[in-house]
């Protein structure tokens, strides 16, 4: 039998579809039929040569954000990461990376395991056992993922983001820290931007502030519980600081998030922190962009920066948890904005390029 996979062989180009025989699964791996996988902000970027820089070995099969069932179960696997029992047919979750467990980050508990990626984007498509990215039918897993069933009550479209945007959100909170009370100013309200806005909320801050350039985005980030809506298209940097300034009784916000990917707005948010202050990177994941920052205004005036990718195993459960406790408090259903057929992944790209949805989801079956 075979599974279709969606490849390319080189950036800016479009994908094109193959077929790859289904693996045979080892004693202590899995195979995952893949039900819906998203198009991240990150993919964008590395379909344009962005990212991480990492040498990638073409064919390769792109996408990292996805949700499935279990199709087939090694031998020695009976049970989950959490030690609940996995069967064929468990819907799942599940860690795109895979530590190695050996190098300094890994010895040091620190989750940016640089061979993280080693089975996916360093591995050619063509190589057994074929399927290492979200773009396809299948997903083999070898052991050192992390992997979680899903409840019943979670439709596709709100767990599929799990595995990236909503786990990454709150193991940056969490790093970050939020104290009862605390007003945090959010950069940038796509996917991990409105996550952030109910996350925060539930986390006890006192007021959330979002800043973002599209008008739609803003009125769901109203939706999603934000208090205060900054249109960036409507004002320059300094009357953003002096609009923030005004919301924070002149001291500034307790902590802030930049999730715009936008180099530019790092500095103006130093500008608009309190002394004292606690300031998450996440959305700049290109290597080799620049911004002119003054680190005089983090050093005298003992700000804490935070930059960080990918998250601990504890998060994801508790991201399941989170997602099933307040489904119905904030429409989460709205980040999927717009899902496409699993052959129709190229449009689906050139739609997501636009910036006219929050998150494209592609349909497998």
């Amino acid at each position: 039998m075979t599974g279709k996979a969606a490849v390319i062989n080189g950036f800016n180009q479009p994908m094109e579809f193959r077929d790859y025989l289904i693996p045979d699964v080892g004693p202590d791996d899995l195979l995952v039929k893949i039900s819906m996988a998203n198009i991240c902000g990150s993919d964008l970027h590395f379909l344009r040569g962005g990212g991480p820089k990492t040498t990638l070995a073409f064919p390769q099969i792109m996408g990292h954000e996805m949700v499935g069932s279990v199709y087939a179960l090694g031998d020695r696997v009976t049970t989950d990461s959490a030690g609940d029992p996995l069967r064929v047919g468990d819907r799942v979750v599940f860690s795109y990376f895979r530590p190695c467990g050996t190098c300094w980050a890994c010895l040091t508990h620190v989750p940016g395991c640089l061979n993280r990626y080693r089975d996916w984007l360093g591995v050619s498509s063509e190589t057994p056992p074929h399927f290492n990215g979200a773009y396809g039918e299948y997903y083999y897993m070898k052991p050192g993922h992390w992997v979680f069933t899903v409840p019943d009550e979670l439709p596709d479209q709100l767990v599929s983001p799990t595995n990236c945007a909503l786990s990454e959100v709150i193991y940056g909170l969490h790093r970050l820290g939020i104290t009862l009370g605390d007003t945090i100013v959010i950069q940038g309200v796509g996917g991990l931007g409105l996550y952030a806005t109910a996350i925060a909320r539930e986390m006890g801050a006192g007021r959330v502030i979002v800043i973002d350039r599209i008008p739609e985005r803003l009125e769901l980030a109203g939706a999603f519980g934000a208090d205060h809506l900054l249109n960036a298209a409507e004002a320059d940097a300094d009357e953003r600081i002096a609009r923030v300034r005004e919301w924070t009784a002149g001291r500034g916000p307790d902590v802030m998030a930049e999730f715009t990917g936008v180099p530019q707005v790092l500095q103006e948010g130093l500008l608009m922190l309190r002394v004292g202050g606690r300031y998450l990177w996440i959305g700049n994941v290109n290597l080799g962009t620049v911004a002119e920052i003054d680190p005089g205004r983090a050093v005298r005036e003992s700000k804490t920066i935070i930059g960080l990718v990918v998250y601990e195993p504890w998060v994801m459960p508790r991201a399941l948890d989170f997602l099933k406790r307040t489904q119905h408090k904030y429409p989460f259903h709205r980040i999927i904005s717009h899902v496409f057929p699993f052959e129709r992944i190229n449009e689906a790209f050139e739609f997501a390029r636009q910036g006219k949805a929050i998150r494209v989801g592609i349909e497998m079956r």
